[in-house]
């Protein structure tokens, strides 16, 4: 590929699917069994499938570290850098972190693309750390036939205003920041099938921070919160209660999502990471026979760069829910509830 040559991203990934996530399944596998170090100043644990390492450096200071990259999922380098910038910072502020730093990640095919792209994909990751004062310190890259990009990201927070993914009460209200389908409109896109206008709207909810989010959730005081991503609403959603004293109940048709991905999914037009999601969460999830299976996989659907499922006081939740839409949040829905049972487990109606 030479320069001024047209640029498709998309075609240059192997495989289908949105980010080329290794599965919630083969994680487990190759976690499980192995000795951990402990450390009583680490306050997330590894087994619990965190969205970032929290470390307490003193009693009211502690650093949330994260690192994410992966092949593109839009054409545009720009877009992608954009994406990939705001994908990588959300774990820290699923967490209630401040981002600080980040080293970009770079993986990048150099005998068969123009430097430009590169140029270009780092110009959107930076400006998304513009966006919100995140300092670029360095980073790494390497000769790779496909291309990837990401962050390695540092923050701050205080140590008990942690927000984790478990830790959900029973009676909470669930509420979802961001709208699903994300990775359905990603895989129609490889295939050339998404219209101008729904490719960019999905490039907009993708390239939008959860720093307001974030901020808002700990204005008002949450129990528990996750960013859904790879894994999808079900995949993250079954961390939050997997091994745990409570369930979930997600009502289906409460959760907002990109409309375009219902006609895609009933064309069979799915992710290759979905079915992992949906194969590994399968045991602990019980989807009610009056909802549709086109919805089933929008729940099992792998987001890149998705929203936060936060887990709020019932009575909190108006408050939440007002303050998100009064910020531009503008898509954030009550989606379900925490229940006392059956434990460990999600019913969705």
């Amino acid at each position: 590929m030479k320069k001024g040559d047209k640029v498709r991203l998309t075609e240059t990934v192997s495989g289908s699917g949105c980010a080329c996530k290794i599965g919630p399944g083969d994680l487990s596998k190759a976690l499980g069994g192995l000795s951990l170090l402990s450390d009583p100043n680490l306050i997330t644990k590894l087994e619990r499938a965190e969205d970032a390492g929290v470390y307490k450096l003193t009693d009211d200071l502690a650093i949330v570290q994260t690192v994410d990259f992966f092949t593109p999922v839009v054409d545009d380098p720009y877009a992608f850098g954009q994406i990939a910038a705001a994908n990588a910072l959300s774990d820290v502020y699923a967490m209630g972190g401040k981002p600080l730093t980040a080293m970009n990640i770079v993986c990048f095919p150099v005998k068969a693309m123009d430097i430009s792209v590169l140029r270009e994909i780092i110009a959107g990751g930076l400006d998304k750390m513009r966006e919100v004062g995140v300092v670029l310190v360095g980073g790494h890259s390497v000769e790779d036939k496909e291309l990837k990009y990401g962050l390695s990201v540092t923050g701050v927070i205080h140590p008990e205003r942690v927000v984790q993914n478990t830790g959900a009460v029973v009676g909470d209200k669930l509420i979802l920041t961001k709208p699903l389908g994300l990775g359905i409109i990603n895989t129609a896109v490889k295939s050339n099938m998404v219209d101008g206008e729904t490719a960019a709207r999905a490039i907009t909810i993708m390239a939008t921070l959860n720093k307001t989010a974030s901020e808002v959730m700990l204005e008002v005081g949450v129990h528990a919160a996750t960013d859904v991503t790879g894994f999808g609403l079900l995949g993250h959603g079954g961390e939050m209660v997997s091994d745990t004293e409570v369930g979930m109940v997600i009502h289906s048709w409460a959760v907002p999502y990109l409309p375009q991905a219902k006609g895609f999914a009933e064309m069979g037009l799915l992710p290759g990471g979905l079915y992992r999601n949906r194969d590994f969460r399968a045991p602990m999830v019980e989807v009610d026979e009056a909802v549709p299976r086109y919805l089933a996989d929008i729940f099992f659907d792998p987001q890149t760069s998705g929203g936060l499922l936060i887990s709020v006081a019932a009575g909190k939740a108006p408050e939440l829910l007002s303050r998100l839409r009064g910020k531009g949040v503008s898509e954030a829905a009550v989606i379900g509830e925490i229940v006392s049972q059956p434990k460990g487990k999600i019913i969705v109606k």
